[in-house]
């Protein structure tokens, strides 16, 4: 950790150290992590259940899961894999307890930007609603390694690990969704284009 003029400097702590200092007892510094990776969980859940409440109950589990189990953390690998490893058991245990299907409802305009002329605006929202709905249609478990690795940017190594799955299992999931997103994609697409 960072000092400067006698104050620690939180903001250019990284994710390691501020996890470290958690899991030895300041807790305080679960705060910042919170900060960080709030966002993130949010729209890793949200894009995955497309229920906001869900989402928001879930990005509430990790963070007191993380300060439950911070003994737990060892440091041997990026926070972030552990974060997501944290994330995707709080979801699967969610799911479980509350006899719901991991299938995602209706997902709001979350990729629709507002900085574009009307035309262009008509014809994203338009590919966004075909990549939503084409989303939908993975299984979970296709459409959870796409976010992990798409959205999220893990190494296929990390997401192997999350998901205690070896990583060629990992590299041919997301070949075969990508595969089959593109697909469910075009389909969807081209019924629009017969209509």
């Amino acid at each position: 950790m960072k000092f400067v003029n006698g104050a620690h400097k939180v903001n250019q702590s990284t994710d390691h150290e501020l996890m470290l200092a958690v899991r030895d007892g300041d807790v305080i510094q679960l705060g910042v992590l919170f900060k960080r990776y709030q966002r993130p969980l949010y729209n890793f859940f949200l894009k995955l259940t497309g229920h906001p409440q869900t989402s928001e109950d879930l990005v509430q589990e990790v963070f007191c899961r993380i300060l439950k189990y911070r003994q737990t953390y060892r440091g041997e690998g990026r926070f972030t894999t552990w974060l997501f490893q944290v994330a995707r058991n709080a979801r699967i245990d969610y799911f479980r307890k509350h006899h719901r299907h991991d299938e995602p409802g209706e997902l709001g305009d979350y990729l629709v930007s507002s900085e574009r002329n009307p035309d262009e605006i008509l014809t994203h929202k338009s590919e966004v609603h075909f990549l939503k709905e084409a989303l939908n249609r993975l299984s979970p478990e296709k459409r959870e390694v796409l976010l992990l690795s798409r959205f999220q940017g893990l190494k296929y190594e990390e997401i192997a690990q999350i998901t205690n799955c070896k990583l060629g299992t990992i590299k041919a999931r997301v070949f075969r969704a990508l595969k089959e997103l593109s697909k469910i994609y075009m389909e969807l697409a081209n019924e629009k284009n017969d209509v």
